[in-house]
């Protein structure tokens, strides 16, 4: 926003130096005061009207920044959320490797012991070759047996063998051989059934141990597919988690690089504004020199009417002629307002190097960004070049800090009719003040490296009708 500073100002100021003693002062210089008197009247009409422009734009940047703010909340939530649910989900699948871990050795044992079934079948398998050999020799003798007793009637014969004895103990002798054959004959039967019983239930134990592992290992084979098809569900969802997370943690970053620049945009507000009170400050101060003024030549005029009529009353009564009364107005000429001190041209601010030139275009050195550079940059190779001076004659309408300038100094300046503005930054000090009145080459502070800034130097600008019109400098410096 353009920021204009009367150039009333500086001719007012300019016009209270020159002496009024002895002029021959007109109506018409009196009205050339009133015209600029009420032009600083409308300039200061036009600052409130800027001024109420900026306090809307400066509400305006509030109502975003609590909008930013918000927004900022709100995504800062849903961050947290995001990484509460990513937090429980890198848990869950943590949990699900643990499991297939455990089902996994689950599976090893299971398969390590269908192994030993195994290996304990084909064991068996000799055993029962062994069985299967010795009931068919039992079976063999067993019937060989009772074709025996079939053949010879059965139970009969032994106890012809018995009674057959020729005295006890033959009898005895006979007895005991006969219940010898007959208890060999059900052991061998008994041995038999028990062989065959054995071999039953050792087939049937083993067979059922193995189908009984073989179906667990499947169930946990299930498990197992089940168990990593929950963990791939749980790293897709990681994943979508983790591109949430980071569209998120971008869009914070936005809107902390929005809320950072709405930040500078409203301390360049308020810096303008304090710029557009500096300049309603002098230009009031200007209208009260203005008023003095006009109250000094509406004296002068009445003590000059005064004195006329005194003169002619005086030539009335001596009869004077004509011709020597009109020569006692010789006393002066009609004064107008003097033009503004300056020769129309600036001086170097500094007897330092331009290190950096005029660009609209310039890559900026902090912000590592395309920003206009809207002054030129001087160095300083001695301690000569840290004195600063003002490029021309003027008023001082801003001097303290302004934003990413640091310590800064403005001045106005009116030269051949033509309205300036002249900017002094990075000044590590300031020895002028807001509305003071300088002169060209008045010192007005010292270079530094205050604001944003890489080095000790001074940022010098030339605004030609008012701040926010920046020109290169060196077009404007002899």
């Amino acid at each position: 926003m353009k920021k204009a500073v009367s150039s009333i100002l500086i001719t007012a100021l300019a016009f209270m130096a020159i002496p009024i003693s002895g002029l021959h002062v007109s109506a018409e210089s009196i009205g050339d005061i009133e015209k600029k008197i009420n032009d600083l009247e409308e300039e200061q009409s036009g600052l409130n009207e800027e001024k109420s422009n900026l306090e809307g734009n400066r509400k305006d940047t509030e109502e975003k920044l609590n909008k930013n703010k918000s927004d900022q909340n709100n995504v800062e939530q849903e961050i947290n959320s995001i990484d509460e649910e990513l937090s429980t989900t890198q848990n869950d699948i943590n949990q699900k490797e643990n499991e297939i871990t455990e089902t996994n050795n689950e599976i090893e044992t299971l398969s390590n012991k269908i192994n030993e079934l195994t290996d304990r079948i084909a064991a068996l398998k000799e055993e029962i070759e062994i069985l299967e050999d010795r009931i068919e020799k039992r079976d063999a003798l067993l019937k060989q047996r009772l074709r025996t007793i079939q053949q010879n009637g059965g139970d009969m014969k032994y106890i012809e063998v018995i009674f057959g004895a020729s005295s006890f103990g033959d009898f005895i002798s006979r007895s005991s051989a006969v219940n010898t054959i007959m208890d060999s004959d059900k052991t061998i039967m008994e041995a038999q059934a028990a062989d065959k019983k054995e071999l039953q239930a050792n087939k049937k134990e083993v067979e059922a141990n193995k189908e009984e592992v073989e179906v667990k290992k499947v169930a946990v084979e299930e498990k197992k597919n089940s168990l990593e098809s929950q963990k791939d569900e749980l790293l897709a969802l990681e994943n979508q988690l983790k591109d949430q997370m980071q569209e998120k943690e971008t869009l914070m970053a936005q809107l902390e690089e929005e809320h950072q620049d709405l930040e500078e945009y409203k301390m360049s507000i308020e810096d303008e504004q304090r710029v557009l009170n500096d300049q309603q400050k002098a230009i009031t101060l200007a209208k009260q020199q203005y008023e003095q003024e006009k109250g000094k030549l509406e004296q002068l005029a009445k003590e000059e009417a005064a004195r006329q009529k005194a003169a002619q009353e005086q030539a009335a009564k001596d009869k004077s002629s004509e011709s020597n009364s009109s020569s006692s107005d010789d006393t002066g000429t009609v004064a107008s307002t003097p033009a503004p001190s300056g020769n129309g041209t600036f001086i170097k601010p500094t007897s330092g190097p331009v290190t950096s030139h005029f660009n609209p275009n310039r890559m900026h050195p902090i912000h590592n960004v395309v920003k206009p550079h809207n002054g030129t940059d001087f160095g300083k190779r001695s301690a000569a070049d840290g004195r600063i001076v003002a490029a021309a004659d003027g008023v001082v309408s801003t001097a303290g800090t302004l934003g990413g300038y640091g310590n800064t100094v403005m001045i106005t300046h009116v030269i051949n009719g033509q309205t300036y503005t002249t900017l002094y930054a990075h000044l590590s000090s300031i020895s002028v003040s807001s509305g003071q009145t300088v002169s060209q080459g008045q010192q007005i502070g010292v270079m530094g490296t205050t604001g944003s800034s890489t080095g000790v130097h001074l940022h010098f600008e030339v605004h030609p009708g008012g701040y926010k019109n920046p020109a290169n400098p060196l077009n404007y410096i002899n």
